[in-house]
């Protein structure tokens, strides 16, 4: 059953579903038109809101950026690429490289979502030289399905955000600061995280396709880059520097010095501080510079969607605040929830807004003003509020193509050949997070 619900999403998707880039354009219409439709905007309106929210996210997204990049650049070291070698080398059968990728990608991502995001596409790509009959699509879908967790793990922007008392993502909460022992540590966080861990292996395994349906990877799609070697002899000064450890050892040591000395004097758990752990990590196990900036640069090829599509999204994030439709429905979702239903109706109107503003931070300034306090109004624990809204941003994320986009480049495939398998984990996951939100105790 699992298998024929992935099949049937897989073929509607293959043939309806648009580019990601062109999926953003269409966005921007559809809530340009509800704007006016829903929020009696006039066209100029809607115009001006787009235009002024187009810049809006740039430093959030110069930070989101930096997380893939740092993130990919430490998963392409060699310490890593030898022990991801090694994982794949525990799966010998298309079902158990399933099951081994999908549970190494939800660590991974809760880690860091943009090092897991990497480590999953690299494995996947490890993985499929090394089982012939794999379905490369249904690998590389399961390697995005962990990306389910991020944001309740050490990355997730929410409650990063919350943790700083005078912070804006703190402000939209009523000041309050919330611990992250509240939420990323929370025993029902964890809980939820867990029960993934478990039955998501299992669910992706069920949609392998029939052996006459598979479709494996074009072989030219794994070949690595070759790295030209430089003899000693005609390195010049210049080359000599690139390839020195020297220099990388220096600015590791001073780097995680500074780390040391954040933390040891009160420092919190940020995105900042998640990506100068990743970024001079990087630079150490990398041991040159010449080696680093080779990695840095790769990583750079695959933002490029990202980088378009946030001014894009940052537009429609502007429609949906100025006009209204973001607080409309949030705000409807609030006024038909009680006390047990509200984290289910935060979870849900989060995974719709997400549509809209694929932006963990973004959309937190869009529903927090609105969640948090009626949170506090019906007597609903913050924290368990808060991490509603985290695991809506990311359950949607499994239909939403933005994210997918740097998993995808390193992969060489497109939105298409992955999105009916991920509408599966949608639909599974959303069951287990909904009922784990309603039916677990908060404090």
């Amino acid at each position: 059953m699992i298998g024929q619900l992935a099949g049937f999403f897989t073929h509607v998707v293959r043939r309806w579903l648009p580019d990601a880039f062109l999926f953003a354009a269409i966005l921007t219409f559809v809530v340009f038109g509800f704007g006016m439709v829903f929020q009696s905007q006039s066209p100029v309106s809607m115009v001006k809101y787009w235009g002024e929210g187009f810049w809006k996210l740039l430093a959030f997204a110069m930070q989101m950026i930096l997380v893939l990049i740092t993130g990919h650049t430490l998963a392409k070291t060699k310490t890593v690429e030898s022990i991801l070698k090694a994982i794949a080398s525990y799966a010998s059968t298309a079902n158990q490289a399933i099951v081994l990728i999908t549970i190494v990608s939800l660590l991974a991502c809760w880690i860091n979502w943009g090092f897991g995001l990497i480590v999953g596409a690299l494995l996947a790509r490890e993985l499929a030289r090394n089982i012939k009959g794999i379905p490369y699509g249904l690998l590389v879908a399961s390697a995005y399905t962990g990306f389910l967790v991020w944001h309740a793990g050490l990355s997730g922007s929410i409650p990063l955000k919350i943790v700083e008392p005078t912070g804006f993502m703190s402000e939209v909460a009523g000041g309050i600061a919330i611990p992250v022992t509240e939420t990323i540590f929370a025993w029902q966080n964890i809980f939820i995280v867990v029960a993934l861990l478990v039955s998501l292996p299992l669910i992706n395994m069920m949609m392998m396709p029939a052996k006459k349906d598979i479709v494996e990877v074009d072989p030219s799609l794994l070949r690595d880059e070759v790295i030209p070697e430089i003899n000693e002899e005609d390195m010049t000064p210049a080359d000599k520097m690139e390839n020195s450890m020297v220099i990388s050892m220096l600015l590791g040591a001073l780097g995680f010095a500074y780390i040391v000395y954040y933390f040891s004097t009160g420092g919190k758990v940020g995105l900042n501080s998640v990506n100068l752990i990743f970024l001079f990590a990087g630079i150490v196990l990398h041991k040159t510079p010449a080696n680093f900036l080779r990695a840095i640069n790769e990583a750079i090829r695959n933002t490029g969607g990202i980088a378009l599509q946030f001014p894009l999204y940052a537009g429609i994030m502007g429609m949906m605040v100025h006009s209204g439709l973001a607080a409309s429905i949030s705000q409807w979702f609030v006024e038909v929830s009680t006390v047990t239903t509200f984290p289910l109706f935060s979870f849900l109107s989060a995974g719709l807004v997400n549509f809209f503003v694929p932006s963990g931070g973004g959309q937190w300034a869009v529903q927090g003003p609105i969640v948090m306090p009626a949170a506090a109004d019906l007597g609903v624990n913050l924290s368990r509020a808060a991490m509603s809204v985290a695991w809506g941003d990311a359950w949607t994320n499994m239909v939403q193509p933005f994210w997918a986009l740097p998993l995808l480049g390193i992969a060489g495939l497109s939105i298409r050949d992955i999105m009916g398998y991920c509408v599966v984990a949608l639909l599974w996951s959303g069951i287990v997070i909904s009922l784990s939100l309603v039916l677990l105790p908060w404090a």
